[in-house]
């Protein structure tokens, strides 16, 4: 399949008569269509695509469909119909009125293409360069970011259903790519029986021990298939089907392999961490999707799947952001502002979504801070203040962050010595250091004996300790230090890192700094939107790449849907008014 870079076609005369007849007032397809053409171009997907070959369809058509297909929640059978029978749909496509569409298998097959040539966040930086260059995302400003969870497009199964699978789906593929080659290894016929139908707890034995039989079954099992893929006469594309290393990554950590008494060698399920159960950022949870992965958050929420990250503008805060800012800004001042702004018939821009990130359920929030943080940067974002919903984030990251001029709003790590959970004695914040001199001084003016450089956990740091000599005879000691060498010592970070987290730790014990933090709830509104519009908790797909393109396409629908509430007016938040107000009104009007 070629492609021809020709972007959107010309809208026939006919499609525009009727669109305009039917949509007097416009709808959201068809104002994508006036406003963002130029965003749904064929260049960008160039490499994706040979230069021989048949042509094949605009991909800057399907990326115009497959955006309308999430600002509308449609699977690809109701997408593919409404290309054919909503006028709308035809006037953004530029399609005939008598244009017959295409099979819905080809958005599949384009998502597919996108994934596999790393083009998932094609559009949506597309329309985020427009919104920069419109002015509608500025190049300072706040952003502010939260993470939500989502679920796998799989089956959740425990450890033994796990087991089971894998080798069943391995068998499966195995009975399709090589039937012959599978027939020699194993009895098909009893391998049919047992793996027939899909493994279920519900058709499992009730009985622990007939329970842990069938585990060692699975396991045998397993091996042995393994053994036979890997033996030296076996063809190597065996061992390179997808299921087939996925099955031998189960095997290892689900089994073992030890030695009974009489010498003979047994297969044995792991037990507990101790026996090599890997940790849960490397654990596979399914045969059918090797990126999948059990995460928990809190004490209520366990789920297997990803996680993803979404990062918007907030200059525009909603009526209860307002209420939480006007805690840190006078009240007049802001009625001020809001009636220089009408007067002048100036519109605020509308909240849009500038980063969608997606990881594996494992990751922790503050690791998606710093690619956040680079991709603006490559858009010529950098926000003056940053709100994250997912606090704690290191020392290093908030020095870099203040040295690309942006100011992190989060939580951070308090200090954890004994002196600052007891609030009594001398915690770090009552020692003086002397980066220059590499000292510290002490509150009883005594200075450190040692300043030694080290590495912690792989990361830069500077211990400090005081003489023995220094601190026996002191008479704070008790307040200082319970060590049984009688002396402190103290753990900083380098200048820039150590300057960054202190001053952080301070500002978050401010009333200030409180009013401002409440800014980033109104991200839960975004992901609420997110979940009733595009259902962005529920992975469409199977496997991260593909995962990802459901949230760029998302996040790009989202921004779609806030651009044409921006254009047509209609994107000022109102307070509800309850009835009984609304009966006071009309007979007082």
């Amino acid at each position: 399949m070629s492609m021809r870079p020709e972007g959107l076609p010309e809208v026939p005369e006919q499609t525009v008569m009727v669109a305009r007849a039917a949509f007097p007032q416009g709808s959201l397809a068809i104002r994508v269509r006036d406003r963002l053409a130029e965003v749904f171009a064929d260049e960008p997907f160039a490499s994706a695509f040979g230069v021989r070959g048949a042509p094949g369809l605009s991909p800057g058509v399907l990326c115009l469909v497959t955006v309308l297909q999430f600002a509308e929640d449609l699977t690809d059978r109701q997408a593919a119909a409404m290309a054919v029978r909503a006028i709308d749909w035809k006037y953004a496509l530029g399609a005939e009125l008598t244009d017959t569409g295409f099979d819905a298998s080809v958005l599949s097959r384009f998502r597919s293409r996108l994934s596999d040539n790393g083009m998932e966040r094609v559009v949506f930086d597309r329309l985020l360069e427009y919104c920069v260059e419109e002015g509608l995302v500025a190049a300072g400003g706040r952003q502010r970011t939260d993470s939500t969870h989502v679920i796998s497009a799989v089956r959740d199964l425990n450890r033994l259903e796990l087991a089971g699978e894998s080798v069943r789906a391995a068998l499966e593929a195995l009975a399709v790519a090589a039937p012959s080659w599978l027939a020699g290894q194993v009895d098909v016929a009893e391998f049919a029986h047992r793996y027939g139908p899909r493994v279920d707890g519900w058709r499992m034995p009730a009985s622990q021990t007939k329970r842990d039989r069938l585990a060692q079954v699975f396991g045998q099992d397993a091996l042995a298939l393994c053994r036979a893929a890997w033996s030296p006469g076996t063809p190597p594309w065996i061992r390179e089907i997808e299921s087939v290393q996925i099955l031998r990554q189960i095997l290892v950590q689900t089994y073992y392999l030890s030695t009974d008494t009489r010498g003979r060698e047994v297969i044995k399920k792991r037990a507990a961490d101790d026996e090599g159960v890997p940790p849960g950022h490397r654990r596979l949870a399914s045969p059918y999707d090797a990126d999948a992965r059990w995460a928990a958050k809190g004490e209520g929420l366990f789920w297997m799947g990803y996680k993803v990250h979404l990062t918007e503008t907030c200059d525009t805060p909603t009526e209860a952001e307002a209420e939480a800012e006007a805690e840190a800004e006078a009240e007049a001042e802001a009625e001020a502002e809001a009636e220089a702004e009408a007067e002048a018939g100036v519109r605020a821009a509308p909240n849009l979504i500038t980063d969608v990130c997606t990881t594996d359920a494992t990751v922790p929030d503050v690791k998606a801070t710093a690619p956040v943080q680079q991709r603006l940067a490559e858009h010529g974002i950098r926000p003056a203040e940053h709100y994250l919903d997912s606090g704690y984030p290191s020392a290093d990251l908030i020095a870099a962050a203040l040295k690309q001029g942006t100011r992190m709003v989060t939580p951070v790590l308090l200090d954890h010595s004994a002196q600052a959970k007891a609030h009594a004695g001398f915690d770090k914040s009552a020692f003086i250091i002397d980066w220059r001199a590499r000292q510290v001084r002490c509150p009883a003016g005594k200075t450190s004996a040692h300043w030694n450089p080290v590495k912690q956990h792989g990361t830069d740091a500077i211990v400090i300790t005081f003489g023995v000599r220094t601190c026996r005879p002191c008479p704070f000691r008790d307040q200082c230090t319970s060590s049984a060498k009688g002396r402190r010592m103290l753990t900083l970070r380098p200048r820039e890192p150590e300057e960054a987290l202190t001053q952080a730790r301070a500002e978050q014990k401010t009333e200030t700094w409180k009013a401002k933090y409440a800014l980033r709830a109104g991200v839960e509104g975004t992901i609420n939107q997110a979940l009733d519009i595009t259902g962005i908790r529920r992975a469409r797909y199977r496997g991260l790449p593909k995962v990802r393109l459901q949230h760029a396409f998302s996040a790009t629908a989202l921004n779609v849907i806030r651009l044409d509430a921006h254009w047509t007016g209609h994107d000022q938040h109102h307070t509800r008014s309850s009835r009984l107000e609304r009966l006071a009104y009309r007979l007082t009007a």
